[in-house]
């Protein structure tokens, strides 16, 4: 019984210790790995130990900023992807984790599309916009401040996603320009070649829209989820047509076989978020004032551009289920209601609503439904 006992021991503390191996936090930051430090971007697009900086002048998207400094002088430090053209970002072939992304995209951010496959599959497991990737859905020169801990967006475009993706044979990473205009990516994966053992969840994130909600439907932030996994944040773009507060509708999380009723039911849009009292709402002048924040795995802004059509207010707001993940074993569904208040009490809304879904989940994965059109993905300026 002795030796058994003892054996037992020694295999969970190998499960710990291959586990931590994977994992870096302030906590383990001093532990060194059987690791190798890798990152691709245009200076080193495979990743690949002492070939960065190796651009020609021949070559060199910023070859005429370069032309008098040469080879290893930021020949190469943006792409450009033409209207129609898919570009891969970035291809690993061996076991690892993706540790920090930054990117800086030039273009209607709605009509880039970053996509993800993990190991061998043909559907991908990450398919989003690139700005509401970020917790950026209106476009550009309407990016927030956040400051958080699995994104972080820095003056004026610098967007950061520091969300652990591990993948055990291999990755692939691409940008979809659906525009009609050529777009320009400036970005750097940065990610560590490593063991990943074997049932270590995968990184998904799903992106929804719809505009305008139709009267007393609810909006689907996620559906079709199969198989066991955690769910660790939400994104919502909401865009409010009409006056006065828009927030009162409920999140609901339906678990493992729930059906008409969920197991989590939220009380408030602005309760998820963690915020209250309609962000602390005030109108002067007639015109609606809030009071934005940025914490580590909450937030919540406001877009002033007053370009933008069709809307009294346009606002992000994130939450991170960091400490906080939600775990389902079978299936998982994420509602949330769009509801105001009015005279008589709550008033259902037809609201603006676009969300990012991002959880772990052990693979295979269901197909996600199709990404809206074009037309129904950008977002109406005042012209």
């Amino acid at each position: 019984m002795k030796r058994i006992l003892i054996l037992l021991f020694s295999v969970c503390i190998g499960i710990y210790t291959t586990i931590n191996a994977q994992t870096t936090s302030l906590k383990n930051l001093f532990n060194l790995k059987d690791a190798k430090t890798r990152s691709i971007s245009p200076e080193n697009f495979t990743g690949e130990k002492g070939k960065g900086g190796m651009a020609t002048l021949e070559e060199g998207t910023a070859a005429k900023a370069a032309r008098n400094l040469g080879q290893g002088w930021k020949v190469n430090p943006y792409i450009h992807i033409e209207p129609g053209q898919t570009f891969t970002l970035g291809e690993i072939n061996e076991s690892g984790v993706i540790n920090h992304i930054w990117m800086t995209p030039v273009g209607e951010y709605r009509l880039m599309i970053l996509r993800f496959y993990w190991d061998e599959e043909t559907e991908p497991s990450i398919e989003v916009p690139v700005g509401d990737f970020f917790a950026t859905g209106w476009g550009m020169m309407n990016e927030p401040i956040i400051s958080s801990l699995a994104v972080c967006v820095n003056p004026r475009s610098g967007f950061n996603s520091y969300w652990q993706m591990p993948f055990r044979k291999k990755c692939k990473i691409t940008m979809e320009n659906i525009g009609e205009k050529r777009a320009t990516v400036y970005y750097q994966i940065d990610y560590t070649e490593q063991e990943v053992i074997i049932g270590t969840p995968y990184f998904h994130a799903q992106f929804r829209r719809v505009n305008p909600l139709p009267y007393k439907e609810v909006f689907t932030i996620l559906d079709n989820v199969k198989g066991k996994g955690q769910y660790v944040g939400t994104y919502l773009a909401h865009g409010a047509r009409k006056s006065g507060w828009w927030g009162e509708g409920e999140i609901k999380f339906f678990i493992d076989g729930d059906k008409e009723f969920p197991t989590i039911c939220g009380t408030g849009e602005e309760d998820y978020f963690c915020g209250s009292y309609g962000y602390n709402d005030r109108k002067i002048n007639g015109k609606m004032y809030y009071t934005e924040f940025s914490s580590l795995y909450t937030g919540f802004y406001q877009v002033e551009d007053s370009t933008i059509a069709e809307y009294v207010g346009a606002f992000g707001q994130y939450r991170w289920h960091i400490e906080d993940p939600i775990r389902f074993d079978e299936d998982l569904k994420i509602t949330i209601q769009s509801l105001g208040w009015g005279p008589d009490g709550y008033l259902p809304l037809q609201d603006d609503l676009a969300s990012v879904a991002y959880w772990y989940q052990m693979e295979p994965h269901n197909k996600f439904p199709e990404l809206p059109s074009k037309e129904n993905l950008i977002i109406k300026k005042i012209k």
